[in-house]
């Protein structure tokens, strides 16, 4: 009995975790019309009101967190609360959602999975307090939800596993008494990513999508010229990561610094005015990577380049600053932009070349970034064919342990 009732368990939690992740999208998408459709379309000032609306939202989400705490947290820091505690605040779970919701409405640019996994762990850790048959491994099933969280987040049922079971924080684990043995934690999560996509699925279909993700490129064949640039390209997006890394120093040390309020109303400022100038810099980069490549050819490469670096530092101000998200689909967004900057830099005016250019630079960025090179093949899956996988593979290990070997020196 006990064989069919964890399936069953494993199934429940994945389907609740698309519940949850496609109602949160659900709010994210009505409260991102409202502030940006219905308000401005009353609004005279139509020139200065992503200045007034972001500022006002840091105020409002500096407030809040000066009220309820600094939520919502990164992946990784969920994860060690996660493992030391054994549970994680699920009695916090309506400051989690709000915190989650507040900077994506307000245009921060950030990505939703950062919210989202804090929010899916808390209530696995609700079930395994709750529910007789995950007691004593509310942990193993809190990851589990994460996964598949992150699989359906990202269309990549193998991302959620790669991501999290590659994670420092897990090594140890799988010696735990508690946890399940190597197969069945696959099979476990197979059930449950299995579930929570059709659920989300069905969800979609029934109400209407929530979400139309990244953009996918077009299998365009790769040229010999492509091939010959592949180093140039890989250098360049593993530039592009340690960039990321750098900035996050320096914003985090920033943020530190100033007092609540102050900071996330400085960074509402801040990001207001850049997006007076620059729509394309707010939000995740989901909806504006289509618009830049559908619209490549307003664009000068130089303005493509300068937009990928500009849309890493605006992500780190408002990580660290306190308008908080996630940073996958914001490098992605960069890495596609310096990869079209750079193709079109070096072949004008074809568009032919930009696929495999934005391809490598994006497994240079993230392996430097995530420095798990199968997670971020499978990652970049979402909109690369699957054909570049030849070419992703490489600049991914090697970003990665380019990334590792910096990481090392500064220590």
């Amino acid at each position: 009995m006990m064989k069919v009732k964890l399936p069953l368990f494993c199934a429940v939690i994945g389907a609740l975790a698309s519940i949850v992740f496609w109602l949160f999208l659900y709010v994210i998408s009505f409260g991102t019309k409202l502030v940006w459709e219905v308000i401005p379309g009353n609004f005279s000032g139509s020139s200065v009101y992503p200045l007034i609306a972001c500022t006002a939202g840091g105020l409002i989400i500096g407030i809040f967190r000066r009220l309820f705490g600094d939520y919502p947290e990164d992946m990784m820091t969920v994860f060690r609360k996660l493992k030391k505690d054994k549970t994680y605040p699920y009695h916090k779970l309506p400051v989690l959602l709000i915190a989650a919701i507040l900077p994506l409405i307000f245009g921060s640019s950030v990505g939703p999975e950062a919210g989202m996994v804090g929010v899916i762990v808390a209530l696995c850790c609700w079930a395994g307090d709750n529910m007789k048959l995950a007691k004593d491994r509310s942990e193993y099933y809190s990851r589990m939800g994460a996964q598949v969280t992150l699989s359906v987040l990202f269309r990549s049922p193998l991302f959620g596993l790669l991501d999290v079971e590659e994670d420092p924080v897990k090594k140890g684990m799988a010696d735990d008494k508690e946890s399940p043995d190597a197969t069945t934690r696959i099979i476990m999560y197979s059930v449950a990513t299995g579930a929570g996509f059709g659920v989300f699925w069905l969800m979609n279909t029934l109400f209407g999508k929530v979400s139309e993700g990244f953009p996918s490129f077009e299998q365009v064949p790769a040229q010999k010229a492509d091939y010959i640039l592949f180093v140039v390209y890989m250098i360049c997006g593993i530039i592009l990561g340690l960039f990321f890394e750098r900035t996050e120093l320096l914003f985090e040390k920033a943020g530190n610094r100033l007092p609540p309020v102050v900071r996330e109303t400085l960074a509402g400022l801040i990001l207001g005015g850049v997006v007076c100038l620059l729509p394309v810099i707010r939000f995740s980069g989901e909806e504006q990577m289509g618009i830049l490549i559908r619209d490549y050819a307003k664009y000068a490469p130089v303005a493509m380049i300068g937009i990928a670096f500009l849309k890493i530092i605006m992500t780190n101000m408002c990580i660290n600053l306190g308008l908080k998200g996630g940073h996958f689909f914001p490098l992605i967004f960069a890495a596609v932009c310096l990869g079209f900057g750079l193709s079109l830099m070096i072949f004008p005016q074809d568009i032919s070349h930009a696929t495999y250019a934005s391809a490598i630079v994006a497994a240079g960025t993230l392996g430097v970034s995530m420095k798990k090179p199968l997670a971020v093949s499978v990652l970049l899956l979402l909109c690369f064919p699957a054909g570049y996988l030849l070419w992703i593979v490489p600049s991914a290990a090697i970003s990665a342990w380019s990334g590792r070997l910096f990481t090392k020196d500064e220590e």
